[in-house]
């Protein structure tokens, strides 16, 4: 009888140490990955929380905050400058992102080819533009898109009898030359996620494609594309919720004249002027509430829509 009450002891001895070392991992495991949530807290967690509960405050950023509920949404819904804006957010994004997807997937393809030569070199100068600094981006933009006649732009589109055009004042003009911005910084950046995704496709699909009778063609439509949808998935999220929070192309194009002009702003830029020029942050929080459910909607649309690619409906199912 002593014995069993030996072995049971032992056994619950074994089973507390082995429940204590379970909490010292455990413990452990929070307290390595605690540093992250601390800091997301502090800079992200709760300034986006704030920004929540300020959209329904009127504040000045010194004296208190004073409740007015949905004013500070009625007051930037009825801003005709608001709804400009977004139009330059969405038109500057579809100019500057649609054709960057297109020619990434084409810019991989090819640097994906054994034939083609110094790939490594041309990989790195594609990616370039990427860790380019804003500001040297801006001073090459800058000079290439002047308003002055002589000006590269101007030169190039003179060659085919387009009148010189002011880059910087008109309408459409800043809108092509952001675009093209944000084409030429951001194009290398999705060139490279595509090929890490090409380099992921087994060579044999397209052996058996060729001996099938299938053309260059073919297998980049049937066998590339349907493959490289989660790399597209992907590019397509990122590069609509970068679209839709452009700030750093604009302002730095324009220069000190970015906020008293509505040609090229966009709703972040709207955002900081609310904030940080006329010292309205309730209009500025609610504003960004907006957008958060514009970039969700649009981010879940056009997820959507990407997501039936390569994807065959059933018929008479």
């Amino acid at each position: 009888m002593e014995d069993v009450q030996k072995q049971s002891k032992a056994r619950k001895t074994i089973k507390a140490s082995k429940l204590s070392e379970k909490k010292k991992d455990m413990i452990s495991g929070y307290l390595y990955v605690a540093p992250f949530f601390i800091v997301f807290g502090i800079i992200g967690l709760y300034p986006a929380l704030f920004s929540i509960v300020l959209a329904f405050n009127e504040w000045n950023g010194l004296g208190d905050m004073q409740f007015v509920g949905l004013s500070n949404f009625t007051v930037v819904l009825q801003d005709p400058l608001f709804w400009k804006s977004l139009y330059n957010t969405v038109i500057i994004g579809l100019m500057g992102t649609a054709p960057q997807l297109i020619v990434g997937i084409v810019l991989a393809y090819f640097l994906n080819l054994a034939v083609i030569r110094f790939t490594n070199f041309f990989r790195v100068t594609i990616f370039m533009p990427y860790i380019t600094s804003m500001v040297a981006v801006a001073l090459v933009f800058g000079v290439f898109f002047s308003s002055n006649e002589t000006a590269l732009a101007n030169y190039v589109i003179g060659l085919f009898g387009v009148d010189p055009v002011s880059w910087k004042t008109s309408e459409w003009g800043a809108k092509i030359a952001i675009a093209l911005m944000v084409f030429w910084r951001w194009v290398g950046y999705n060139t490279i996620i595509y090929l890490a995704g090409l380099q992921s496709i087994s060579k044999d699909l397209y052996e058996a494609a060729t001996i099938d009778g299938a053309n260059k063609l073919e297998q980049f439509i049937y066998i590339t594309i349907p493959l490289l949808k989660p790399f597209i998935i992907l590019t397509v999220f990122m590069s609509t919720v970068g679209a839709l929070q452009l700030f750093a192309e604009p302002t730095v194009f324009l220069g000190s004249s970015a906020f008293s002009r509505d040609e090229a702003m966009t709703v972040v830029m709207y955002l900081y002027r609310d904030a940080f020029n006329l010292g309205s942050f309730g209009t500025a929080s609610a504003t960004a509430v907006l957008l958060l459910i514009i970039i969700i909607g649009a981010a879940a649309i056009n997820t959507w829509l990407t997501s039936g690619i390569g994807s065959k409906k059933k018929r008479g199912v």
